[in-house]
């Protein structure tokens, strides 16, 4: 009976949500804010893409930054040298497709009639997502510093940076008007030891009245190097406590995976009460924090994983042909496999920057929470007592589940719980009140 009405779908609903919606309010990115006036500036949601085949790397930053973008300017360490035809501006809404397409789901089974099965699914889809500071290269070069590069792409004003020790950048830059965090001298150093460049990049206002845009689009830069990695010490100088950042790894073979930290999957298919259906946000919030603490706090957490050309089930339609494109796929895109990362760290427990390699693998994998809806009409069959006695089983199973993946109460869990709890209907109501109740 149980493996017939586990095969007995009859609707499947797919919910999804944007991740800075269900993660806490922390800071993370992979440079660190720069002030022109004394003013902390922080960034709310950081999502990187890495689009990588073999050296050759496509990274986009966005960042949720608000605020006077007089004052914003972020530095960023890459690998080499960037030149202004490696540097282009982004469309927001393909972060949004990707996140909508890789968020953790919730998903709804509603059980047919236990007397007169019937078999169909329907999948319902979310829809798609939709100041020139004088520059004295004598005095720049007394401390160690060279301008490598200078120039403007959209509304950003670009400087590629080199530099021979971190108290020589960090006089640089605040000799030129900007506001470094503490703490920056001593993060820059291993950066320059290990001769990276620093992406320096603030706002034109010129160029930022001529766009259309009515928020700062991300920044798309590509680069050949054998390093595959992702800075994200420097981050931590504008933060908050701990912090979150989302990456996806564009690849044409299989997953990316993190060298240097251990990587672990988020706690997937698993059955929860119906009351989630509507407070999903705050159980994806509670739940990943208790999987963060469990695991010792130092872990990557893979959210999904998934050939790019399909989903099962989608919470978004696959990015098309050109929306992969613009979100840096170079190669073939019908060889796209996607990998999303989710991190929250602070300096105690990422001391180090995320190191990659590409893989292979492509197993299947995604964020995935299970809501089963019991039937709600009269039973009229002698299969009554076994479908009652499955529908209390498994509800009581649905609170040991919430209970255990959030340290919820479990009092307050099953008073929520009783509101949607099953209630077999009396067999012997009219047809009429049935349907029209």
């Amino acid at each position: 009976m149980v493996k017939i009405l586990r095969q007995l779908v009859s609707i499947v609903t797919v919910v999804w949500l944007v991740w800075f919606n269900f993660v806490p309010a922390a800071w993370a990115f992979c440079g660190f804010y720069v002030a022109k006036a004394d003013s902390s500036l922080f960034n709310q949601a950081s999502q990187v893409i890495i689009a990588r085949e073999g050296n050759r790397t496509i990274l986009t930053m966005a960042n949720d930054y608000r605020g006077d973008v007089q004052e914003f300017a972020v530095v960023v360490p890459v690998p080499v040298v960037i030149k202004k035809e490696q540097v282009r501006v982004g469309n927001p809404n393909i972060i949004n497709r990707l996140d909508a397409f890789t968020a953790p789901r919730l998903v709804e089974y509603f059980d047919p009639d236990p007397c007169a099965p019937v078999v169909f699914e329907r999948v319902m889809t979310a829809p798609p997502a939709g100041s020139k500071t004088s520059i004295d290269q004598d005095r720049a070069s007394s401390l160690g510093v060279t301008i490598e590069e200078k120039f403007t792409v959209g509304e950003y004003d670009i400087l590629i940076l080199s530099a021979k020790e971190s108290a020589g950048l960090a006089m640089w830059l605040q000799e030129n008007g900007y506001k470094i965090p503490a703490g920056a001298r001593e993060i820059l150093r291993p950066y320059i030891r290990d001769n990276m460049k620093f992406f320096v990049a603030k706002v034109n206002l010129q160029e930022l009245a001529k766009s259309d845009s009515q928020f700062l689009r991300p920044l798309l830069i590509a680069y050949e190097s054998p390093k595959f990695m992702l800075p994200i010490r420097l981050g931590m100088l504008n933060a908050n406590g701990d912090q979150d950042l989302i990456v996806y790894l564009l690849s044409p073979d299989g997953r990316a995976e993190v060298t240097n930290y251990r990587t672990v999957k988020i706690p997937t298919d698993t059955n929860l009460p119906l009351f989630i259906k509507h407070e999903f946000a705050a159980f994806y919030k509670a739940m990943f924090q208790t999987a963060y603490q469990r695991e010792g706090r130092n872990v990557v957490f893979v959210e999904y994983a998934w050939d790019m050309a399909s989903c099962d089930p989608c919470a978004a339609q696959p990015l098309t042909p050109q929306e992969l494109k613009e979100a840096g796929v170079f190669w073939d895109t019908n060889r796209v496999f996607v990998t999303r990362l989710h991190v929250r760290y602070n300096r105690q427990t990422f001391p180090e920057d995320l190191r990659f390699r590409p893989t292979k693998n492509q197993e299947l994998f995604q964020g995935r929470y299970v809501l089963n809806h019991p039937f709600r009409g009269a039973i009229t069959c002698q299969e009554k007592n076994n479908y009652e006695r499955m529908v209390r089983q498994r509800q009581e199973e649905e609170i040991k589940n919430l209970v255990r993946l959030t340290n919820w109460n479990v009092d307050e869990v099953r008073r929520k719980a009783s509101v949607t709890q099953y209630k077999p209907e009396r067999s012997d109501r009219p047809f009429w009140e049935r349907i029209w109740k």
